[in-house]
């Protein structure tokens, strides 16, 4: 017998007998939270007694009354249509949240956050897995249609991470670009643009702007209208102050930035160490080496049999279980990795082609002979330095325009011709220097400024690549402009002008000398020789720059100028607005492989709206 009061009990209101007052039917509810109303019984609310009740007959009910509680009254009581029992606190929980309750809002929102940062489809919020995930999370969430997020949660949050792109962007001194154009697997073609900026904090900060549909053909025309909208919507423009462009070295990009009234133009390193690659491992000696590896390698990935046979012979001599690699024409580098795993697999290759399950199956298949492989490696020794180039403008943050001059001597320091090589070696060589020589030389504007880029980074200030005398142009060019920015001229007058009794109101009191002016004023008097003008303190300030001790190649300049800034407050100036702009348009090219994943092949007709709005999301969402 349950004790009375700890049992949820429902009063059939349909039913008038007095007996109801004391008398319910107990309710229940299941894992759900939905609540059951059992009518086959019925419980006393003051002992909790049960009942059947099939019938609809209340004697039972009576007569427990009357003999277990003899002072209820059941004549004269007047009918409740509701119980006073309080509800349980598990009922609270199975009420379902209202939609602008602020925990609803805030599970919806963060939805929006998941669909944007995680690059998932509108649709997710109708997949049955993802739908019991909340339920169970949250049982009283009511999850929103797949048209609320794309119509208003995301583009809501897009809002919101524009507006603290553009704040950040107002609070810049100076603003660079980098854009690039990539297909959709829809066939649509798409530009991207990408900003970069220092903090007054020396924080590098690279937000994806926008990516936009290019419906005509890629004229220097359209694209220019597009870098002068996106200038113009995100409020770029600087008095007195450039907007660099950094692309690949297409010739429909030049002329855009041209076009747009931008720049100066950097073409890409990356791009051009790729090119210059290209025209060595093209000459024809080495292209015909390449293709002999090239048909080793495509037989081993075609055959399952020959490929588990070379797995075989590698663990014999104990070789890494290393899978050969097949180059993409258009990557250089991945023709370096493929020469590299060739020869490091040589041993199992040659093994594998002779084995008997193989060797009948194996034509128009020749291995590298012993001057082959000697020719590979030679060369592979020559490409080491790009590969290495490569490998640093890919995997670094964002590599400076100061890096490229010093990256491109060195380069061309690795060509310089050796008694030592060979015939191929030479003429591999010779290709990547004369592509390599010419690049970056014109406009001599562009030269100099990546000398002056160069000089404000402090891992290579000293410009010991230089010959002393460009050396001193361009700290010479360096202070010219740093002085012109500060505008010395007018400086220079309102300085040099001193206030006579002429330019003096006559009314005015003169004024009264301090006693150390009484004592010293004559004796020390400061002469005009020695008043420093602001181009006098610039060029110092220049100069103790140069003789200060620099810091380590892979340092971080940023973190350098952020300890030293206040030592050289104008050539800081400086160095922030040169050393954001990106010596690579890799930052643009990375958007490719997010817009990959977000324009699948199941996607491939999402609209260039939400294109543009799931990229900036996922590239600038900051959790």
């Amino acid at each position: 017998m349950a004790s009375g009061g700890t049992e949820e009990l429902e009063r059939p209101t349909s039913l008038k007998s007095p007996v109801w007052e004391h008398f319910g039917f107990p309710v229940k509810y299941d894992d759900e939270g939905k609540r059951l109303v059992d009518k086959t019984v019925t419980a006393c609310r003051h002992c909790g007694t049960r009942k059947p009740y099939d019938t609809g007959n209340t004697s039972s009910m009576a007569t427990h009354l009357k003999r277990h509680h003899p002072g209820v009254s059941l004549t004269g009581v007047k009918l409740k249509t509701k119980t006073t029992q309080q509800p349980f606190i598990t009922a609270a929980f199975t009420q379902p949240l209202v939609a602008q309750s602020d925990r609803a809002k805030a599970i919806t929102k963060a939805i929006g956050v998941f669909i944007g940062a995680d690059m998932r489809p509108y649709s997710v919020v109708q997949n049955e897995g993802f739908k019991h995930m909340l339920k169970v999370l949250e049982p009283r969430y009511n999850i929103p249609s797949r048209t609320h997020f794309s119509e208003k949660i995301v583009p809501d949050l897009y809002e919101q991470e524009k507006k603290k792109v553009v704040d950040e962007l107002s609070r810049a001194s100076s603003v660079a670009l980098t854009t690039d154009g990539w297909t959709s697997r829809g066939a649509q073609s798409y530009v991207t643009i990408t900003a970069h900026f220092i903090t007054a904090d020396w924080e590098l900060r690279s937000p994806v702007l926008q990516t936009r549909p290019l419906y005509e053909s890629h004229t220097s025309t359209h694209l220019a209208q597009i870098l002068t909208q996106a200038v113009e919507e995100w409020k770029l423009k600087r008095p007195s102050t450039n907007i660099p462009v950094t692309t690949d070295n297409a010739k429909n990009q030049i002329n855009a930035v041209n076009e747009a009234g931008l720049g100066p133009h950097i073409g890409c390193f990356a791009h051009v160490v790729n090119l210059a690659s290209q025209k060595g491992i093209s000459i024809n000696r080495m292209d015909r080496l390449l293709g002999r590896i090239r048909k080793v390698v495509s037989y081993f990935h075609r055959s399952t049999t020959a490929a588990h046979v070379l797995k075989t012979k590698q663990e014999m001599l104990k070789l890494p279980t290393h899978k050969l690699i097949h180059d993409v024409p258009t990557r250089w580098n991945s023709t370096y990795d493929m020469m590299e795993r060739y020869l490091e697999q040589q041993a199992a290759i040659y093994s594998a082609l002779t084995d008997k399950t193989l060797k009948k199956n194996v034509k128009d298949i020749i291995t590298l002979s012993d001057d082959d492989v000697r020719v590979a490696e030679e060369v592979l020794q020559v490409l080491k330095p790009l590969k290495t180039v490569t490998s640093l403008l890919s995997t670094e943050s964002s590599p400076s325009v100061s890096m490229i001059l010093p990256l491109k001597t060195r380069i061309l320091q690795s060509m310089a011709p050796s008694v030592e090589d060979s015939i191929i070696t030479r003429d591999v060589k010779t290709a990547i220097r004369e592509d390599l020589q010419h690049r970056y030389t014109s406009p001599p504007t562009l030269q100099d400024y990546l000398h002056r880029s160069t000089a404000l980074d402090p891992r290579f200030k000293s410009l010991s690549h230089m010959d002393p005398a460009l050396r001193q142009r361009t700290y010479s060019d360096l202070t010219t402009e740093i002085v012109s920015s500060l505008g010395t001229e007018d400086c220079d007058e309102g300085q040099a002008a001193e206030p006579t009794g002429a330019n003096l109101d006559s009314s005015s009191p003169p004024q009264k000398k301090s006693a150390m002016a009484e004592l010293f004023g004559e004796t020390f008097a400061t002469s005009s020789k020695d008043k420093k003008t602001p181009a006098d303190i610039i060029k110092e300030e220049v100069a103790s720059y140069l003789a200060a001790s620099g810091i380590t190649v892979d340092g971080d300049p940023l973190t350098w100028w952020k300890s030293n800034e206040c030592r050289y407050p104008h050539i800081a100036t400086m160095a922030r607005c040169y050393l954001a702009v990106p010596g690579s348009s890799v930052p643009s090219e990375r958007v490719f492989s997010t817009a990959g994943d977000i324009v699948t092949a199941t996607r491939s007709t999402l609209s260039p709206d939400n294109v543009d709005t799931l990229v900036f999301l996922k590239k600038n969402l900051q959790l």
